[in-house]
């Protein structure tokens, strides 16, 4: 009977150990970029630094934006448990000036659940456009 007992202890044990899922997992350093106040035509591009710290690799699937003016590049390749990668985002910034709000979406193969990330800050105007507002109307 002893050994009956044992072996079904040694049977759901090991059951349990088999039944770890292997599972990646994604942690952002930060969610919220904030470009502050940025000159029109600087660098709009910025990174959203990650690790992977589950047990298997990490694949992003997809990244994209709210709209065409902020563009996502996610790594093609899997990242590695414990290992780190980036999405690069660019802003474009010879919009015309004005406030930053951007949503980012990021589906990977560690949630059924999308990550948001986001971008603020203040795009300034063109030196040249806002010579010609402060300046107004010309008078004939």
């Amino acid at each position: 009977m002893k050994k009956y007992i044992l072996l079904l202890f040694i049977g759901v044990f090991a059951c349990n150990v088999q039944a770890q899922e292997k599972k990646a997992e994604i942690n952002f350093e930060t969610d919220v970029i904030d470009y502050g106040e940025l000159a029109h035509g600087a660098d709009g591009t910025r990174e959203f630094k990650f690790t992977n710290t589950g047990n298997a690799p990490l694949i992003i699937n997809k990244a994209y934006s709210t709209c065409g003016c902020t563009v996502p590049t996610p790594p093609k390749d899997p990242i590695m448990p414990g290992k780190s990668g980036v999405i690069k985002v660019k802003y474009n910034t010879k919009l015309p000036g004005g406030p930053i709000r951007k949503t980012i979406t990021v589906y990977t193969n560690a949630s059924k659940e999308p990550y948001t990330l986001k971008i603020k800050g203040t795009l300034l105007p063109e030196k040249g456009a806002l010579e010609k507002e402060q300046s107004g109307p010309i008078n004939q």
